[in-house]
């Protein structure tokens, strides 16, 4: 397991992100799921962020990233919920 480093620090910082449909629709295709995987792929590169896993069902996405502690992370979701 690779650790990342900073100046004077080390951290593994992994997040689970989950993302709903409202009220549950059944929406999600691999075409959408592919879609919304470029647009992430796209913004996180800006926000210091990596991709490690991407998983969808039809009502929902399963996103496990990793990021740096000065990223702001409220900031990339909003970013990217509104590129999506």
């Amino acid at each position: 397991m690779k650790l990342d480093t900073n100046a004077h620090s080390v951290f593994m910082l992994w997040y689970h992100l989950i993302l709903v449909t409202k009220y549950r629709r059944k929406v999600f295709t691999d075409e959408i799921s592919n879609r919304a995987k470029a647009i992430f792929e796209s913004i996180a590169m800006n926000y210091h962020i990596t991709l490690i896993e991407w998983n969808h069902d039809s009502d929902h996405i399963h996103i496990v990233f990793r990021a740096h502690p000065k990223t702001e992370l409220s900031k990339f979701i909003n970013a990217y919920k509104s590129a999506s």
